[in-house]
């Protein structure tokens, strides 16, 4: 696969992000987790991004086990910063004493005696950041982590897509200025530019967190819907699949300098997601794609109200 840079290494164009294997995209399939793991390396895969907090502790366990075998063979990045409370719920500590015992736990269940790239999944306001990344730094003194956010960032890692254009008002400008790579995740729209969800009863599971965002909820979600039919036919006319045709849009963004991580817990996508780093599309239709899925045009917000950014998400200022 194509490799880009993403602050001292080479990774590949597109990158797994593990969290679905785990949590919030209906029941895990852990034999097909497994199986998606070993065939996204097979694939060229060199990028694999997890945290903490992702079942919690369940999907770094998963990764160690099934690829700790295999870990000079790729860039490992996960996350502290989100902690399960007093009966289970999730809140943030960006304490140092805890962000390095995160880190020790997590070298533990990665099998590794070292991440890669290591984020800050929040922002603690009760916690200068100057002692988070202070507890950080040490890590990497210590060689448990390799980049750090006291050092130049490495790297930061937001929501990105066709229909989730936030980082294009200021992110993307600022960690172009200062030479900071941007990780899109959700960059097929939780599946929904892969024309997979159509009917929200029939193709989400209870508990699917899609099942609570406006854009996946009634008239926002038809009139979203609506919108497909001339993505797919633009698709189609360049023989690829809405998911690629997704995949290649951001992967053309930023003089194709950003490293995108969809999500997926199975084969068939690990390898349809891997294709989109060949694709040869034309300007003129990529821009048309952008032309008919923005801002503008999708009806619904990306969180309810009040739940502007979910503990089970990321968020994360990178290292």
């Amino acid at each position: 696969m194509k490799t880009r840079k993403l602050g001292p290494f080479q990774v590949s164009a597109i990158g797994l992000g593990c969290m679905s294997m785990s949590q919030a995209y209906g029941t895990p399939d852990l034999r097909e987790s497994e199986r998606a793991l070993k065939r996204a390396l097979e694939a060229g895969y060199t990028f694999f991004d997890t945290a903490s907090a992702y079942g919690a502790g369940h999907n770094e366990e998963l990764i160690g086990r099934v690829l700790g075998a295999e870990r000079d063979k790729f860039v490992l990045a996960s996350k502290c910063g989100i902690v399960a409370g007093d009966g289970g719920v999730r809140g943030v500590d960006c304490r140092p004493e805890t962000i390095k015992k995160t880190c020790e736990d997590s070298l533990r269940r990665l099998k590794t005696d070292v991440i890669d790239l290591y984020y800050l999944h929040r922002l603690d306001f009760n916690v200068p950041i100057e002692d988070s990344v202070g507890a950080m730094a040490e890590l990497v003194q210590e060689g448990k982590i390799r980049t750090d956010a006291v050092h130049p960032i490495t790297a930061m890692q937001s929501e990105y897509s066709l229909w989730t254009r936030n980082p294009e008002q200021r992110v993307l400008a600022a960690c172009r200025e200062l030479g900071v790579a941007f990780v899109p995740f959700s960059p097929l729209g939780r599946a929904f530019l892969a024309g997979t969800v159509r009917d929200v009863e029939r193709d989400l599971e209870d508990g699917d967190l899609r099942r609570g965002m406006p854009r996946f909820l009634g008239g926002d979600f038809e009139h979203n819907l609506s919108l497909l039919d001339e993505f797919e036919a633009i698709a189609s006319n360049n023989d690829c699949t809405m998911a690629q045709l997704a995949l290649a849009w951001v992967l053309s963004r930023e003089d194709g300098t950003l490293i995108p991580i969809p999500g997926t817990k199975h084969v068939k996508y690990v390898e349809e997601n891997a294709a989109a780093v060949d694709l040869a599309i034309s300007t003129a239709d990529l821009e048309r794609a952008g032309a008919l899925i923005n801002a503008d045009t999708v009806r619904g917000d990306r969180y309810a109200p009040g739940n502007k950014v979910p503990p089970d998400e990321d968020e994360s200022g990178g290292e």
